[in-house]
């Protein structure tokens, strides 16, 4: 499926590394060694965004949502989704990090199954 006016959306998975305390077991590495896709036929929608403050800071907490006409995308918990920049460069555009697994509802009458929606998050400050 096709949209007239979607936005470029990127996914960028860390690779993973030896744990130095336990080299038996994987961490994330970098972003800069990231691994990237983009995803086509995706778009980052609103969700909410909560202002939380405290004695010593600040901050935005950023709810949204990516949606694919893929069911099946490469997305995972842990995932960086960047809206807008290049592929190449890691830090251009909107980052957002995937905080739980996507799901693909399924309507139970036709079986039509229409995207795929990921929770993302973006704190600031």
């Amino acid at each position: 499926m096709g949209f007239g006016f979607g936005q470029t959306v990127h996914r960028d998975r860390r690779p993973g590394v030896p744990d130095p305390y336990n080299p038996t077991r994987s961490v994330p590495g970098e972003w800069d060694a990231s691994v990237t896709i983009t995803i086509e036929g995706a778009w980052v929608a609103s969700s909410s965004s909560t202002g939380v403050s405290d004695a010593t800071r600040k901050q935005v907490l950023t709810a949204k949502s990516l949606f694919s006409t893929d069911p099946n995308v490469d997305v995972v918990p842990g995932d960086r989704i960047r809206t807008g920049g290049t592929a190449e460069d890691k830090n251009s555009g909107i980052a957002y990090m995937v905080t739980a697994r996507g799901e693909a509802d399924v309507n139970p009458f036709t079986g039509w199954q229409p995207y795929a929606e990921f929770p993302l998050e973006r704190v600031e400050g």
